[in-house]
């Protein structure tokens, strides 16, 4: 079963910078697309932040859109989302998705706060 662990959460301050790992214990070619998610605390409700198709394709939430970058290393195995100019509104849980043959699968996120 294909693993997903995200880590580089933390609290940081309005303005300042995060980048977020997603670490994938197979490999991130073999999926259509990894994106990352964002769940508010108390809620169910998963919201989408940014994606990275197989075909080198990105696609981005418009609340983050020119702040945050999704990349992609394929030698480890490992999709980032790199987030400047953090807003309190940016703060939850970041969940990390890879869809594949119509089958998802997700991490159990890392927590970003962001601070006013």
């Amino acid at each position: 079963q294909v693993r997903l662990v995200e880590s580089g959460g933390g609290v940081v301050q309005t303005g300042g910078s995060l980048r977020l790992s997603c670490a994938v214990s197979e490999s991130i070619s073999s999926f259509s697309v990894m994106d990352w998610y964002r769940q508010a605390p108390g809620k169910q409700f998963r919201r989408f932040v940014a994606a990275f198709a197989d075909n080198g394709n990105t696609n981005y939430a418009d609340s983050v859109t020119g702040r945050f970058t999704i990349t992609r290393d394929k030698a480890k195995n490992t999709v980032y989302l790199q987030m400047n100019s953090l807003k309190p509104e940016d703060s939850g849980t970041y969940l990390c998705r890879g869809s594949r043959a119509g089958i998802d699968s997700w991490g159990q996120g890392t927590q970003v706060t962001v601070s006013s």
